[in-house]
């Protein structure tokens, strides 16, 4: 071999080691880049001042967008201002319908009603997200203005100011007595139905598992009042302690009760709670959660701390971690973004996020989807950089709890084959007419099965979690 013929293979084994040694320090380095720690990345979804999911269309496209954003939780709207998201037999045998008036056909021109429930856990799950049914108006029956027919059919289920009003001047709703065993039977029952019928990772109670103080003067109260006080009223002082923690008692009753009994029915749900923020929860909703947490009730605690900027966001925030003691990870923040008056600023966001981060925390819901969704969809992608951290896990669930769906082939007509890798339940969704319904919930061995879809566009399986283990 000549001289200058060695030089070149020289020159070439030098480019090639060069080369190797390149792609080897980038593969160590990305290897070494830490992954994204647990988190929950959550944000409410709700059917009101927002179109994210006013269609089966949309509600596909916004679940894709808050899973590419980074987020890994949604909090879905499911009982609202005295109606159902979902068909509930409990809601039917109570009012006479069955779900909110406008999922019918008449009002959606679909040619079935709408499941809203079922809809948006289908495309959470088709995306990875972990879905809580939220179950918004808890004890509140209707806002002041609408004549719902729970607040026309139960009137005497209603608690009241010592004016006998039915609406307080300080809280523009009507509230369903939560002291009353009709009222508390009605709202377990609705959660436990739920419970029952889907395979939710969660449900969540809003900040109305309460009893704002100004209520609590309807006839039924005040008896049960004078029959544990040797006949006395309640003090004309709505806010007089010892008549305030009377009532945050019988809340506390009521937690205690919801949270056993969903236990019992499903042990891997998450049971979340999203109050007020304290002490405010207790002096003016009569809502001690922090009690609740003290005695080992609830999974998950988002106070609502919905400042506009981070300097008034601190203060009250560092209350909420006083408050909740040692079990950090069972706080989550939740964030406002949107609400009355101007947006939220992105730098004050960051900054919002980051103390919430530097707590050591469960994470953070942002209030609420539009501003996700269409006010910081970029600046939150980059914040939560999912393309070069990896999503984030659920920190009380394993990872891959959701994993993507297996997508079945068509083989012949109705016939539809899919590839099981890993044995268990699953559930079986079509898609006709862009809308994906449950078909049937099966257990399948790991290797190829057939199931049976008429009319199908499309055919999935997606795991079912029923039947898993309990929650860490």
């Amino acid at each position: 071999m000549t001289k200058t013929a060695r030089l070149r293979v020289e020159i070439w084994l030098w480019i090639i080691g060069y080369v190797l040694v390149t792609m080897l320090f980038y593969q160590v380095g990305a290897a070494a880049q830490p992954a994204a720690p647990p988190e929950v990345r959550g944000t409410w979804m709700t059917t009101t001042a927002n179109d994210a999911i006013a269609t089966p269309d949309k509600t596909a496209e916004s679940m894709k967008q808050l899973r590419d954003i980074g987020l890994n939780t949604v909090y879905v709207e499911t009982w609202k201002n005295g109606y159902t998201q979902y068909p509930s037999q409990t809601l039917e045998r109570t009012i006479g319908l069955d779900r909110r008036p406008n999922l019918m056909p008449d009002q959606t021109g679909m040619s079935q009603p709408r499941d809203l429930l079922e809809e948006t856990l289908i495309q959470a799950h088709r995306n990875g997200l972990i879905y809580i049914a939220w179950f918004e108006y808890g004890f509140m029956a209707a806002f002041k203005d609408t004549h719902n027919h729970l607040r026309q059919q139960y009137p005497q289920w209603m608690t009241t100011t010592i004016d006998g009003e039915l609406v307080s001047g300080q809280n523009p709703f009507v509230w369903m007595n939560p002291l009353r065993p009709e009222t508390r039977a009605f709202l377990l029952d609705l959660v436990l139905e739920a419970v029952d019928n889907y395979d939710l990772d969660g449900v969540q109670l809003d900040d109305r598992i309460a009893w704002p103080v100004t209520m609590g003067y309807d006839p039924y109260t005040v008896e049960a009042y004078k029959a544990e006080h040797n006949g006395q009223a309640p003090p004309k002082d709505p806010r007089d302690p010892a008549w305030v923690r009377w009532r945050a008692d019988k809340v506390t009753e009521f937690a205690h009760t919801f949270y056993t009994e969903l236990k019992k029915r499903r042990p891997n749900l998450i049971v979340s709670i999203s109050p007020a923020v304290y002490p405010w929860s207790l002096e003016h909703y009569a809502c001690d959660w922090p009690a609740w947490n003290r005695k080992g009730w609830m999974d998950e605690f988002v106070p609502q701390v919905y400042r506009s900027d981070f300097k008034a966001f601190k203060p009250t925030w560092e209350q909420q971690v006083q408050a909740i003691g040692s079990d950090r990870e069972k706080l989550l923040a939740g964030i406002r973004i949107v609400g009355t008056g101007p947006d939220t600023t992105w730098e004050d966001m960051v900054e919002k996020m980051d103390l919430v981060r530097q707590s050591r925390v469960g994470g953070h819901v942002h209030w609420f989807s539009r501003g996700v969704l269409e006010v910081y969809p970029q600046q939150l992608t980059a914040y939560y950089d999912v393309a070069r951290n990896g999503a984030a896990p659920h920190p009380h669930l394993p990872r891959g709890w959701r994993p993507s769906p297996i997508v079945a082939d068509r083989e012949s007509g109705d016939v539809w084959r899919a590839r099981v890798t890993q044995p268990g339940q699953y559930r079986v969704i079509a898609k006709r007419n862009g809308v994906w319904t449950v078909e049937e919930l099966i257990a399948a061995e790991a290797g190829d099965i057939t199931v049976k879809a008429s009319d199908a566009d499309a055919v999935e399986l997606l795991v079912d979690r029923r039947d898993a283990a309990p929650i860490k």
